[in-house]
């Protein structure tokens, strides 16, 4: 009985400690804490009895950190968020393993070094795992939560997002070390010392972006319109009176959010007229976000020219666009959703897993996909090319800095969170920005319908004031250039292939050491001694 309680109370531990790590996100943003929120976590996985309760910890611990960096999906997902959970939550199992076997007990100085590399690596690889965009892509990464951490920032543009990652969990480490094992006290010290000399060598020797003049981007944020049949007609004519008010001033680009548009311009022509007029009276072009269903088969009738070139001839299917559209119309560059948001916007395996859509807000008719990443030369900017990105595909490095080595001199998001408007899920989308501006050395708009809308410069640096969840505005930003390529950009995910190998490494050394351990003892070589018989 007794024994029963005391699982039962690691059980209830493991959930507890697990969840302590999304006060390191947007809303609290309590940065400095992730390079602590680990350590009870991290304690209890030590001091498991068995490998066995130790992967039950880890399991419940990386079930409870799902649900709450994404506990704001509740409204939509309902229940089902929590088997999401459970299925994600199996990728934290090796990684509390890699714990146990090297924090557990008394690690020696040189155990607790490999620990030092070895539990980071771990970590990471369950980061890698749930990236994947059918596992709901790589939302709530451990080095995501120091958007804000200016030296952060610049090892992003060293190893991008994973790099992070990589040294806030050693840093977890080292304190875990120096609480429960004082034998291992000093590569613990030197494990804290080589995090701090790492960041302080990329902080003075890494290269800033080198800034090439800039341009004026306002981003218009209609703020929230009630749901109904009128919602879209609403929605664009808001967007449509604040950008009118930027007649006057110089402007180089209009961005609107996501499915600010609520209808194809190739079958609405009144729209695409309207969107044309509003940039003649700008003086820029819009770049705005159509939400609808492509018409099948040719255009005909009066549409033709770039509305026209608007939409697909095969068309079919609801797609996501960013469409470019300046005095004459749209000019032709569309980019369509490629990285869906799973079950927001369709349902994997629906034939198996359609019934959500009964117990939540889960999409029910699949989005379609865009096939490749566009990039949009921006009029009246020879040179200036745009890297367009819908949703949570500012959550993927690999999407920014494709973009980015194809050309792009400025990214922009353009998003929607009005489902989760009083939650935590605003303030974490706008944060992703930041990320991504600092790893590829671009400055990157991020344009919401309802806030919060924010533009971060080429090294991460907020520029200018970012529009909160209350309001409805348009605002100009005075965006700078950049010109040159950061590490990130060059070699990409260079963090993530070390880990994968330091792993394997440590595997093969495993698995040979294991058959030395279970090889036979060699036959004698010397002949047996004879005995005398009486």
């Amino acid at each position: 009985m007794v024994a029963k309680r005391i699982r039962y109370r690691r059980a209830a531990a493991a959930v507890a400690a697990g969840a302590l790590p999304c006060l390191a996100f947007p809303a609290p943003a309590l940065w400095w804490f992730a390079y602590v929120a680990l350590v009870p976590w991290m304690l209890l996985l030590r001091s498991a009895p068995t490998g066995r309760r130790a992967a039950l910890e880890g399991w419940l611990g990386g079930a409870a950190f799902i649900v709450a960096v994404h506990h704001w999906l509740l409204p939509s997902l309902h229940v089902f968020l929590l088997p999401v959970a459970a299925l994600v939550g199996l990728l934290w199992i090796p990684w509390a393993l890699l714990v146990r076997e090297f924090l557990g007990g008394a690690p020696d100085p040189g155990r607790a070094a490999a620990a030092l590399l070895l539990v980071p690596a771990g970590w990471l690889l369950s980061e890698l795992a749930r990236s994947w965009q059918g596992l709901g892509g790589p939302w709530g990464l451990l080095g995501a939560s120091q958007w804000q951490v200016p030296p952060a920032l610049r090892l992003a543009s060293v190893g991008g997002v994973w790099l992070v990652s990589l040294l806030v969990v050693a840093v977890n480490c080292a304190l875990v070390l120096l609480i429960s094992v004082p034998g291992a006290r000093v590569p613990a010290v030197a494990g804290v010392t080589g995090c701090v000399v790492l960041t302080g060598a990329v902080w003075l020797w890494v290269p800033r972006p080198e800034v090439s003049g800039t341009l004026r981007v306002a981003v218009v944020q209609p703020g929230l319109v009630a749901d109904g049949p009128a919602s879209a007609e609403q929605r664009f004519a808001a967007g449509e009176r604040l950008t009118r008010a930027l007649a006057g001033q110089p402007v180089d680009l209009v961005v609107w959010g996501e499915s600010s548009v609520g209808a194809d311009l190739a079958a609405r022509p009144d729209l695409a007229r309207r969107l044309a007029a509003l940039s003649a009276d700008v003086g820029a072009p819009l770049l705005v976000n159509v939400d609808a269903r492509r018409p099948v088969g040719p255009v005909a009738g009066p549409v033709a020219g770039p509305v026209a070139a608007a939409a697909a001839p095969s068309g079919g299917g609801i797609y996501k666009s960013s469409v470019l559209v300046g005095p004459g119309g749209p000019t032709g560059d569309r980019y369509d959703k490629m990285r869906l948001v799973p079950f927001g916007e369709y349902v994997p395996a629906r034939s198996l897993l359609g019934w959500a859509t009964s117990v939540g807000k889960a999409a029910g008719e699949d989005r379609r996909r865009g096939t490749e990443p566009v990039l949009m030369n921006l009029p009246g900017r020879p040179g200036v090319r745009i890297g367009p990105l819908v949703c949570f595909e500012s959550a993927f490095p690999d999407m920014s800095r494709r973009l980015t080595r194809d050309g792009a001199a400025l990214l922009v998001a353009q998003t929607a969170t009005s489902s989760f408007q009083h939650s935590w899920a605003p303030g974490q989308h706008a944060s992703l920005a930041a990320l991504r501006a600092a790893e590829d050395g671009r400055p990157m708009v991020h344009a919401t319908l309802t806030g919060i809308s924010a533009v971060h410069g080429p090294s991460g640096e907020r520029i200018g004031p970012a529009l909160p969840t209350s309001a409805r505005a348009a605002q100009v930003y005075e965006v700078p250039l950049s010109r040159g390529s950061t590490l990130y950009v060059r070699f990409g995910d260079w963090p993530v292939g070390a880990c994968l190998a330091l792993l394997a490494a440590y595997c093969a050394f495993e698995g040979v050491r294991s058959l030395g351990l279970r090889k036979p003892a060699p036959e004698p070589t010397t002949p047996p001694a004879r005995t005398a018989r009486g």
